[in-house]
């Protein structure tokens, strides 16, 4: 069956892929992008078989222009990142939260009754999913600035102190945003979920753990860890690790979001709810710095502290989305070889 579908902020890292799939699969592509990331006009990896509309996600009548019609929406524009510093916090806002509600306003104002695919993030969890011995599953307090300048890296026990283990998240663990990108990446979820009750609109929740991969966003504070390290390589610098690299994430390659996404939007019955996107496979960034450092003289330089706001351990579990979804990771970990192509 072929759809016509919006795809906003698909001229980006990860909706041009998912752009690419679903022209690949026969579907009618229109795309709301601001181009903000690409000043001298489309980047060369746009599909040319998609209708651009080169717009602010934030103005109501460019969603009232290209969701006109669509039976489904996939919402990848977003302000992405860990950012600068709280300073960031009006454009992050404005991006994410204003971006999604002039959408919503669109769509309920078109009478849009197909399905919504938003772009979330593992970030909402802050950290992740944490075991004591003692008493069980806990949530650890906000790691803060003296502990991580005195290399106390790892979250006790907020009962007892002593230390824990982690273990992989689900999709029903409780929401507990730990800086400005995260906190609005919940109300997104919260924003779309309130529209989904109450149009009868199917809303799916992709929740991506770390993506790397090729069309990666590259020298701006708001791209991943995977892009700073590959720009430190390629300017022949180390890529400085902080705190002592053991912080676990799960890095999944941006082809197998792109997959996530056409199954979410595709499947024979939508399937609404959140899932966690990811490989399954825990690494450590220390691991991925050293990934990223293959094939040069170059090795990772652990410097120690730390950002606030960022987590210790957050690995996933991926069955939910291959049990309702049919989506499983399927693509190699090897962020250096498929960095920028």
């Amino acid at each position: 069956m072929t759809r016509r579908i919006l795809v906003t902020g698909g001229a980006g890292f990860v909706g041009s892929h998912v752009v690419d799939l679903l022209v690949k699969a026969g579907h009618e592509v229109v795309v709301l992008d601001s181009l903000a990331a690409h000043p001298d006009g489309p980047p060369p990896w746009l599909h040319p078989d998609v209708e651009l509309v080169a717009a602010d996600v934030r103005d109501p009548d460019a969603w009232l222009q290209t969701a006109r019609g669509v039976d489904a929406v996939c919402h990848q524009a977003a302000r992405v990142g860990l950012g600068v510093d709280f300073a960031d916090v009006g454009r992050y806002v404005a991006d994410n939260d204003v971006g999604t509600a002039a959408g919503l306003h669109a769509l309920h104002e078109l009478g849009f009754r197909g399905r919504l695919v938003l772009a979330s993030s593992m970030v909402v969890y802050g950290e992740g999913r944490y075991r004591c011995d003692t008493h069980g599953d806990v949530r650890p307090g906000v790691r803060t600035q003296a502990d991580l300048d005195a290399g106390r890296f790892e979250p006790p026990c907020p009962a007892c102190g002593r230390p824990l283990a982690y273990a992989p998240i689900d999709e029903d663990a409780p929401l507990d945003p730990r800086n400005v990108y995260a906190a609005t990446k919940v109300h997104q979820e919260h924003l779309c979920g309130v529209f989904g009750r109450e149009h009868d609109v199917p809303v799916t929740a992709l929740r991506y753990h770390n993506v790397h991969g090729a069309r990666m966003p590259r020298d701006t504070p708001y791209a991943g860890v995977a892009s700073i390290f590959t720009s430190a390589v390629e300017a022949g610098e180390a890529p400085r690790v902080f705190e002592d690299g053991g912080q676990t994430r799960d890095f999944v390659h941006v082809l197998d979001v792109a997959r996530a996404n056409l199954a979410a939007l595709t499947v024979d019955e939508p399937v609404a709810g959140a899932f966690n996107v990811a490989s399954g496979t825990p690494r450590t960034v220390l691991d991925l710095a050293r990934s990223v450092c293959e094939g040069t003289r170059l090795d990772p330089l652990v410097v120690g502290g730390g950002r606030l706001g960022d987590v210790r351990h957050v690995v996933a579990s991926p069955a939910k989305a291959e049990r309702l979804l049919g989506f499983r990771a399927v693509e190699p970990f090897a962020p250096r070889s498929l960095a920028w192509t």
